[in-house]
């Protein structure tokens, strides 16, 4: 059946770093390209727009009152994204002229937490240009803590797209048993893991989470080498002297509802990934194994989940 079949774009691109505008443009014109390999999902790495705060932690990030890390940070804070001011729109538009469904990795300065704080986002676009979802990421990773603060279980959700339901996680929430039982209660049969870029983040837990779901497992993650740090950013110099030739080596593959390898990780190489997914096979391996279904207990352990948006100030009255 042609509606159990899913082609999916991994974006396995750099951004141009720390620049939102500049790196909306480059997701456009990787919609356009997708749009031609007949590419139905498409999915870039965690915090892709306007990038990953690799400075933090090759610049010695924990000093309080430094004034590199906070200069650095204004910089990160005008450049990323306010959905409510409309900084997705373009994105959304073409998602619909394209009817591509996107999963793209943010940076988002939230009205609702004040406009100030960083959040690492996965937003989620139908193939109808309208963003369904936007998860804050619940717990940002060591030295991200730095930089991001922690978001919410509000965007715990999956989403009917063609025979799947496709739900997502940021990085090393992936390792978090209870929100991807969150997403699996719900029905997800195609989980979106977005990385900033490493085979070593994908290779295992890629593979752990379709065999322990029964899933389609996709891991998308960044590529991005010294020489793309820009000149235009608050201490490039320093940062560029500070960093590794490659910052990211990609990693991004596709793991079967099996735990087998349909994508093995792909490293060292930047571009579009294809590939085209059989709804078919999340059957095949459910018969054996389904952690919310029929090898699940619910008379003994369950799942409470708080989808409330966290906000610290709450109005009543004029």
């Amino acid at each position: 059946m042609e509606k159990d079949l899913l082609t999916i774009g991994m974006a396995q691109i750099s951004p141009v770093w720390l620049n939102k505008k500049a790196t909306i443009q480059k997701i456009e014109k990787t919609i356009k390209d997708a749009k031609l390999k007949k590419v139905e999902l498409l999915v870039f790495g965690e915090t892709f727009l306007p990038g990953y705060p690799y400075w933090v932690s090759i610049t010695d990030g924990a000093q309080f009152d430094h004034p590199v890390q906070k200069e650095v940070h204004a910089h990160y804070a005008r450049n990323a994204i306010v959905i409510e001011e409309g900084d997705l729109n373009s994105i959304c538009e073409l998602s619909r002229k394209y009817q591509i469904a996107i999963y793209l990795g943010i940076i988002e300065r939230p009205t609702d937490r004040g406009g100030h704080s960083l959040y690492a986002s996965l937003v989620y676009i139908d193939r109808t240009g309208v963003i369904q979802s936007v998860h804050r990421k619940l717990q940002p990773t060591y030295e991200e803590r730095l930089t991001w603060a922690p978001g919410d279980g509000n965007g715990l959700r999956v989403h009917a797209l063609k025979s799947f339901r496709v739900g997502g996680l940021n990085c090393w929430e992936n390792w978090m048993p209870l929100p991807r039982a969150a997403l699996y209660g719900q029905g997800e049969n195609l989980h979106i893991a977005v990385w900033p870029g490493s085979d070593y983040n994908t290779k295992d837990i890629t593979r752990f989470i379709a065999r322990e779901s029964r899933s389609f497992v996709v891991s998308v993650s960044s590529f991005m080498k010294k020489e793309a740090i820009p000149q235009t950013i608050p201490h490039a110099d320093y940062i560029r002297e500070k960093a590794p030739e490659l910052l990211s080596n990609g990693g991004s593959c596709i793991a079967g509802p099996d735990g087998e390898w349909v994508v093995p990780p792909v490293i060292n190489s930047e571009g579009l990934l294809v590939e085209t997914i059989d709804f078919g096979r999340v059957y095949e391996e459910r018969q054996n194994f389904d952690p919310v279904g029929h090898y699940s207990r619910p008379d003994i352990t369950k799942l409470h989940i708080n989808r409330d948006r966290q906000c610290t100030v709450s109005f009543e009255g004029e």
